[in-house]
């Protein structure tokens, strides 16, 4: 009986660890895998690039020269050279990536991009180095978070600098810094602290592209943190919620007044 019960451990763990490898090369933990079957390597001046084999490539040296830009923006450097995978088709990509979005970041740093960012780009409808400032400014900062600190990092302000570093509104499908001030002038508006919450749910929004409005918006809330204080506060801002997450006690140390009065000063600035 024994023996049986020993076997049947064994053969759970065994199975366990196969699933575990299988998703480790072929599904959605293969962002945290040391091994990539069939996508070769190269090794460029400021990243790693993985391509896929059969992928389309997109020009990887005017990836490459992004590093310094996003680099000079926030004041940071990237810790080590960040790991870009590019996929072969769809289901390669939604088979391993844990978003449907062009483009993913993972906490580790990893960023994927799909092949229908590539093709989109290829058309002329997205600009591949905008979109890939905006990501890199994710990997660097998830990078100098760690791998666990960087989920507790703020959407809101994530997403509104990555915007905003990249000049991405007015770009793609994005409103420009008018249009959005017009839209909110309408009545739209995302509140920060509901972004990427259950609260959402509770904002009406009246446009037809209700995600690209909201990354405007949080853009033009960082750009409004630059008009009034300066970009040198503002950075100072993000590198200090790399240690300490919490924006609003930050805010206040750093700014002087209560984030709530800040966004009611905003809506004033844009209504006035």
């Amino acid at each position: 009986m024994k023996r049986k019960i020993l076997y049947s451990v064994f053969g759970i763990i065994f199975i366990l660890i196969v699933v575990f490898t299988h998703h480790l090369l072929f599904g959605k933990l293969f962002a945290y895998s040391p091994v990539y079957i069939g996508f070769e390597k190269n090794e460029m001046q400021n990243t790693e690039i993985y391509i896929q084999d059969g992928s389309d490539i997109p020009n990887l040296k005017s990836i490459d020269t992004l590093i310094p830009i996003v680099e000079e923006f926030h004041g940071l450097k990237f810790k080590y050279k960040p790991k870009i995978y590019i996929f072969r088709d769809s289901s390669a990509f939604l088979n391993r990536s844990i978003s449907k979005a062009r483009f993913c970041v993972y906490p580790n740093s990893n960023l994927f991009i799909s092949p229908w960012a590539i093709k989109e780009a290829q058309a002329g409808k997205i600009s591949m180095e905008i979109y890939v400032t905006h990501e890199l400014s994710h990997t660097l900062i998830y990078q100098h978070c760690g791998l666990f600190s960087s989920i507790k990092y703020p959407e809101w302000f994530l997403e509104g600098l990555a915007v905003y570093s990249a000049n991405q509104m007015g770009t793609s499908f994005y409103p420009s810094k008018e249009l959005t001030y017009s839209l909110i002038r309408q009545g739209n508006f995302m509140p920060p602290e509901y972004f990427k919450t259950k609260n959402e749910e509770k904002i009406k929004l009246n446009m037809k592209n209700e995600i690209a409005f909201i990354y405007s918006e949080l853009a033009c809330i960082v750009d409004y943190m630059v008009i009034r204080f300066g970009k040198e506060k503002m950075l100072i801002f993000m590198k200090t919620l790399i240690d300490n997450s919490d924006y609003k006690m930050n805010f206040k140390k750093i700014y002087g007044i209560d984030f709530d009065a800040f966004i009611k000063d905003f809506d004033d600035f844009i209504n006035e």
